[in-house]
């Protein structure tokens, strides 16, 4: 029986590799076999890890919402005011110069995968509900004399604004280079200062 190290070594492995392979190769792409060739083991060891080619999805997707929960709460820490903090989370979750290019790739596909799929499009929901609530609390405190409805609409048209540039940068990024995202987040920020 492998040691817990060993184990969570490999899951580690073939979380990077599963990672890359949807980077690369979308949804579409991303098998056990693919998996296992960029980790670089058999098949069986990803077999071992991940039964089933949903469990493997299932998992990368929760690795997508740690990875970008994990980015969220360094740039709110990092920031002292809300709307600084505001603008720290919302400028981290665009696809700017932050290298994330490959993230909006990857969840354009769950997303679109989410609609055929109920458990990713249940994880889909959560995730975006909680980045809602943060963005919510957020407006909130940048504007604590605004009514619910408008801290809701406000929220609401960040959100859209940023997971929207996203998708379109995941498809187009000379469309919608960095300067764009930046020019655009700054426009829909200014009500807030």
């Amino acid at each position: 029986m492998p040691k817990q190290r060993d184990v969570e070594a490999q899951r580690e492995l073939l979380s990077a590799a599963t990672w890359q392979v949807l980077a690369e190769n979308g949804l579409p792409g991303l098998t056990l076999r693919a998996v296992a060739e960029r980790a670089g083991c058999t098949t069986g060891l990803v077999m071992h890890a991940f039964p089933t080619k949903k469990a493997l999805l299932l998992h990368a997707r929760d690795l997508l919402y740690e990875r970008t929960a994990v980015r969220a709460d360094a740039a709110e820490a990092a920031r002292s005011d809300a709307f600084g903090a505001l603008e720290a989370v919302l400028g981290q979750a665009v696809d700017l110069a932050h290298g994330h290019h490959d993230e909006s790739r990857v969840w354009v596909g769950f997303l679109a995968a989410a609609l055929a799929d109920d458990d990713l499009a249940e994880r889909h929901r959560a995730a975006n509900h909680s980045f809602l609530s943060r963005v919510r609390r957020l407006v909130s405190a940048c504007r604590p004399e605004w009514t619910d409805e408008d801290v809701e609409l406000t929220t609401k048209s960040l959100v859209a604004l940023v997971e929207g540039m996203n998708v379109l940068a995941a498809a187009d990024p000379r469309g919608y280079p960095a300067r764009l995202q930046q020019k655009a987040l700054a426009a829909a920020l200014s009500p807030l200062r």
